[in-house]
């Protein structure tokens, strides 16, 4: 594709007055214009950001603590557990144990409660212009 070329048309970018064919779907004649307006989006996004948000600092964190424990506590970092294994080594294995918890906590909070808030989020576009404030 080239730089001047102009870009293929979407099939969500339909008019609204077009007839559903035979094999349409409800996001083929949706309308989606002004959603972001809408109590069920900011609702959808609201809870979204409330797990997210905390989740994203908490793993931030996590993770730059093993290279800053280094650096101002290798004493205690290089404290043998078991063997040869020290603080650090577990310490660096536990990010992949917590990477798996946030994702398994976020996917339980997808499945209970975004998935319900992106229905009607959907149901409110299928609707049409005539539910948009």
């Amino acid at each position: 594709m080239g730089i001047d070329s102009p870009l293929p048309s979407q099939p969500s970018a339909r008019k609204q007055e077009e007839a559903p064919g035979p094999g349409s779907t409800i996001e083929d004649v949706a309308y989606w214009e002004g959603l972001e307006h809408t109590d069920e989006f900011r609702q959808l996004v609201t809870a979204r950001m409330r797990f997210v948000l905390p989740a994203t600092v908490f793993f931030l964190v996590y993770y730059f603590l093993l290279p800053l424990a280094n650096g101002l506590a290798p004493g205690f970092m290089r404290t043998a557990v078991i063997g040869h294994i020290n603080i650090a080594y577990l310490f660096a294995l536990s990010q992949f144990v917590m990477a798996w918890l946030l994702a398994w906590f976020y996917i339980r909070k997808a499945n209970n409660v975004f998935d319900r808030l992106a229905a009607m989020v959907r149901d409110r576009a299928a609707r049409g212009r005539s539910s948009q404030p």
